[in-house]
C-alpha cells in the first residue's frame, strides 16, 4: 500500500513539472497572429437592378415584332436578367421609327434624354438606316455611289458627335452599337453596289466603336442577306420576331466577345 502511494506521488510530481515547464515556455499574454488570405468578393456577388436604355430608330423600337416581345431589346433583357450580378432588368426604349442621325443628335443635344442616359447600365443604339433610305427615296432612279460616299462623311461626323454627347452624360455604360443591313437583298441574292455602300457605312460605324473602350459593334448584315430563313416582317424591311431573335442572339455572342465583365467594370458576367 505504501509503495503504491509513493508511486502515485512520484507520478503527480512528474506531471506537475511537465505542465509547469510547458506553461513557462509559452507567454499567454501574447496572441499568435493568424495569417489569412485576402478575401476577394466579386462585384457580381451582390445582385443589383440594371437599366437598359435604347435609342435610335425603328430597329431598336422593335417595329415588325409580331409577338410584341420588345424586339431585340426585350429579348436581350431576358438574357441579361440571367447574368451574374443582375437581380432585375428595366427597359426604357427611347427609339422612334423613321429617326435619322441628325434627329438623334438633336434629341441628345437638347438634353431631354439626359436623365435616362445617366441612369443607364447599358445603352443600345441603331441609327443610319433611315439616312441611307433618305438618299434612296430622293434619287431613286439616279442612284450613284458618290452620293452615298459624300453622305457617309456627314453621317460619320454626326455619329461621332452622338457618341461624344452620350459619353459626356454617361462615361461608363457599355455602348452596344448595331450595324446596318441591306433590305434589298431579298430582291436579289447577287452582290450589288448597295452591298458595297453598306459595307463602307458599317466599317465607319465599327471604326468609331473601336475608339471607345466600352463600346461593342454588332454585325447583323449576314442575318438579313436574304429571306431564306423568313426573318423579315411583311413590309420586307423590318425584322419579324425570328429576325429580332437572331439579332439578340448575335448581340449576346458579340457582347461576350467584347468582354461584358470588362465593359461593366466587373458588375455583370455570364
Amino acid at each position: 500500500m505504501r509503495k503504491k502511494l509513493i508511486l502515485v506521488i512520484v507520478m503527480i510530481v512528474l506531471l506537475t513539472g511537465c505542465q509547469l515547464e510547458f506553461m513557462s515556455s509559452k507567454d499567454f499574454t501574447i496572441r499568435e497572429s493568424v495569417k489569412l488570405e485576402k478575401l476577394r468578393i466579386e462585384k457580381t456577388f451582390i445582385q443589383e437592378n440594371k437599366v437598359l436604355i435604347g435609342i435610335g430608330d425603328s430597329l431598336t423600337q422593335g417595329v415588325g415584332d409580331e409577338r410584341k416581345l420588345g424586339g431585340y431589346m426585350g429579348r436581350l433583357a431576358s438574357h441579361v436578367s440571367e447574368f451574374k450580378g443582375v437581380k432585375d432588368v428595366e427597359i426604357e426604349n427611347l427609339a422612334k421609327r423613321g429617326r435619322r442621325s441628325d434627329q438623334l443628335l438633336a434629341q441628345i443635344e437638347s438634353g431631354e434624354v439626359n436623365d435616362d442616359l445617366k441612369k443607364a447600365d447599358m445603352i443600345l443604339m441603331t441609327i443610319g438606316g433611315n439616312d441611307v433610305m433618305a438618299i434612296v427615296k430622293k434619287d431613286l432612279f439616279e442612284l450613284k455611289i458618290e452620293t452615298f460616299e459624300k453622305e457617309l462623311i456627314e453621317f460619320s461626323n454626326r455619329y461621332n458627335e452622338i457618341l461624344k454627347e452620350i459619353r459626356m452624360v454617361n462615361p461608363d455604360a457599355p455602348l452596344i452599337l448595331m450595324g446596318l443591313y441591306n433590305p434589298f437583298s431579298i430582291v436579289t441574292e447577287e452582290e450589288n453596289e448597295f452591298d458595297t455602300i453598306l459595307l463602307n457605312w458599317n466599317k465607319s460605324i465599327q471604326a468609331m466603336a473601336e475608339q471607345d473602350s466600352k463600346a461593342c459593334f454588332i454585325t447583323v448584315d449576314d442575318l438579313f442577306s436574304s429571306n431564306a430563313n423568313l426573318v423579315y416582317h411583311t413590309d420586307f424591311f423590318h425584322p419579324n420576331s425570328k429576325g429580332y431573335e437572331l439579332m439578340s442572339e448575335r448581340m449576346l455572342e458579340s457582347i461576350q466577345t467584347c468582354g461584358l465583365k470588362e465593359l461593366t467594370n466587373g458588375e455583370m458576367d455570364f
